[in-house]
């Protein structure tokens, strides 16, 4: 194999795990179409009630549509990218996301967090750690999460204007506790 031609291969790869399925939706429901593309790209799932984090794709519980809510979103080393992000559309329920050494998630990935009405409603804590292709840009995006109350920033070398970034983020999200530990 020529050299890069694999890291080309799981990109695509990515991209086909990551392309979004409206029918699937349609036919399963939002949380339940949202839990297989999350869990094919490696990410985790809690649901409401359950302190259970689901992490097996075959193991995905069944039951009446709309019976499972993801509350709870943990993207560590996953593959999701900006083009999936359609499936957190019609999730009503997700008080919690964590995205950790997530290569594909950058700034557009986190306006579009920030323009999802259902999350703007019910996203309450959010981290962002050791995610590369972060800027100030992004975290700024965030201040449309008006019902945010907690948002953790780690190892984000893409973040420069640091002091000026998050006042202004303060400023639009007066009671948001902001805990960094950035260089």
């Amino acid at each position: 194999l020529p050299p890069g031609s694999c890291r080309a291969f799981w990109g695509w790869l990515n991209a086909v795990f990551n392309k979004v399925d409206h029918e699937r939706i349609r036919a399963v429901g939002p949380d339940r179409a949202a839990s297989e593309w999350l869990l094919r790209c490696g990410a985790l799932v809690r649901y409401q009630g359950s302190p259970k984090w689901q992490q097996d794709y075959n193991g995905l519980p069944t039951g009446p549509l709309g019976k499972y809510k993801i509350e709870a979103i943990d993207a560590t080393d996953s593959c999701i990218m900006y083009r999936g992000f359609d499936y957190l559309d019609g999730l009503e329920h997700v008080t919690d996301i964590r995205l950790e050494k997530c290569m594909y998630i950058q700034d557009e990935c986190l306006q579009r967090l920030s323009e999802t009405s259902n999350l703007q409603r019910s996203l309450q804590r959010l981290k962002i750690i050791s995610c590369g292709n972060v800027t100030d840009r992004g975290i700024l995006a965030l201040h449309k999460l008006t019902n945010l109350e907690y948002l953790y920033l780690s190892d984000l070398p893409g973040i420069k204007e640091k002091e000026t970034t998050f006042r202004v983020l303060q400023q639009a999200l007066p009671n948001l506790e902001l805990e960094l530990d950035l260089e």
